[in-house]
């Protein structure tokens, strides 16, 4: 059985740095695809960023690009969403993913999903 548990979040002032963990269990995080979404109050959950480790084809939203990055750690099975110059607009529950093959942006595309873990971004 697969289990995802995210963990980083917290309350930080706009402009400022968290960086989420996703540890796994139950699966080989390098071998699979890892993406990253979120989701407001009252919002659709969004894409935000996944990397496909075989290859490290990675993709993030347009509105994330050059302020978040994706890392990982093979030896605790565990993948990194680094954020800086947070804005409020980032205020969100984050969430990490697997799916098996390419890179997706559609949540529906993903197999195991973690149970998130908020973030609040204050102006």
């Amino acid at each position: 059985q697969v289990h995802l548990v995210e963990s980083g979040g917290g309350l930080v002032q706009a402009g400022g740095s968290l960086r989420l963990s996703c540890a796994a269990s139950g699966r080989t995080l390098r071998l699979y695809t890892v993406g990253w979404f979120r989701q407001a109050p009252g919002k659709e959950r969004e894409f935000v960023a996944a990397k496909r480790w075989s290859d490290g084809i990675t993709e993030y939203a347009g509105s994330v690009k050059g302020r978040f990055s994706c890392s990982r750690d093979n030896v605790k099975n565990t993948v990194y969403l680094q954020m800086n110059s947070l804005k409020p607009e980032d205020t969100a529950v984050y969430f990490c993913a697997t799916r098996s093959g390419t890179i997706r942006m559609i949540p529906s595309e993903y197999d195991y999903w973690g149970q998130g873990t908020q973030v609040t971004v204050s102006s």
